[in-house]
């Protein structure tokens, strides 16, 4: 009887591996062995075609003292600085006003979402035209308010901001769902017993809504974060191969150095350094959840 119970379980232990291996073989073959293979890459010199070297630590410094790398981070970092806030605040605004929309809410979240699922390349395309200093039709509104016009994508000093708002716009749709979830599960009880206690929209908002959603907050900065520090295709559609070093990005300088400059290891070196960096900051944002973010039970 115990034998027979054994060979059962070994039979249902064999089939559960039988199921899973096609997706173990996908885990080592796309995602785990390419992984590796990138680390190995970090420290060798290779160009794709001859043979791979080992250089130590060259690449990383590299990494660290390549004008045009620190640059490219430094955009990367003022992207998010720029991009993060603006989709958390834009989002959860349109949110909170969605609540108070009777009719029509479906459509208005269609609408709003609408940019989430257009791809990248046609959202460029169409910013490519807004963005023309010449035909622009936010230029020239610009002038006839008496204010300057800039040039959005040749400017240094626009062109991150620039991108800031394209993916501002492309991203509100799906900080407006997420927000507009979180809304929904705050208790209508606790803010009916604020306004028997006289409180105001704002204190209702400080005190209750904001506290509540410290979750979804936390979640869509962690994500908001790693997708910022990720920026390439509105770089590559909007500036091009040969982008100005003020508008690149530390993805964009992955792809320069990888596919224009064939030099792959450097290319890995600043993907692991970017991998390690993420890994710092989602790290962070966990660490000092404990100090804002409420978990209601």
């Amino acid at each position: 009887m115990r034998e027979s119970a054994k060979a059962h379980r070994r039979k249902e232990t064999a089939l559960g591996y039988f199921f899973l291996g096609p997706q173990l073989v996908g885990l080592l073959v796309f995602m785990l062995g390419p992984l590796v293979f990138a680390l190995v890459l970090g420290f060798s010199n290779w160009d794709g075609f001859g043979t791979m070297t080992f250089a130590g630590l060259k690449n990383f410094a590299t990494v660290f003292t390549d004008p045009q790398l620190v640059t490219s981070s430094r955009n990367t970092v003022w992207f998010a600085v720029l991009s993060v806030p603006g989709q958390l605040l834009s989002g959860f605004i349109v949110a909170w006003m969605l609540q108070k929309v009777v009719r029509g809410k479906s459509f208005y979240r269609t609408f709003y979402f609408a940019p989430v699922v257009t791809s990248s390349v046609a959202v460029a395309v169409i910013w490519l035209w807004l963005l023309n200093p010449d035909i622009s039709p936010l230029n020239t509104t610009l002038k006839k308010m008496g204010l300057p016009a800039p040039d959005w994508l040749q400017d240094a000093r626009f062109t991150i901001p620039a991108f800031a708002v394209v993916a501002i716009w492309q991203g509100i749709g799906y900080q407006v769902v997420m927000f507009s979830a979180g809304l929904e599960n705050v208790p209508k009880s606790l803010l009916e017993a604020a306004d028997i206690d006289g409180a105001n929209e704002w204190q209702k908002m400080r005190k209750i809504t904001v506290p509540l959603l410290s979750p979804t907050i936390l979640f869509l900065s962690i994500t908001g974060i790693i997708g910022s520090f990720q920026i390439f295709d509105l770089v590559f559609v909007l500036m091009g191969t040969n982008a100005p070093s003020a508008s690149r990005t530390i993805v964009y300088e992955i792809y320069q150095k990888a596919f224009v400059e064939f030099n792959f290891g450097v290319a890995c070196a600043i993907a692991i350094v970017l991998f390690l960096a993420l890994l710092a900051l989602t790290g962070l944002q966990l660490a000092a959840q404990k100090r804002w973010v409420h978990y209601t039970e």
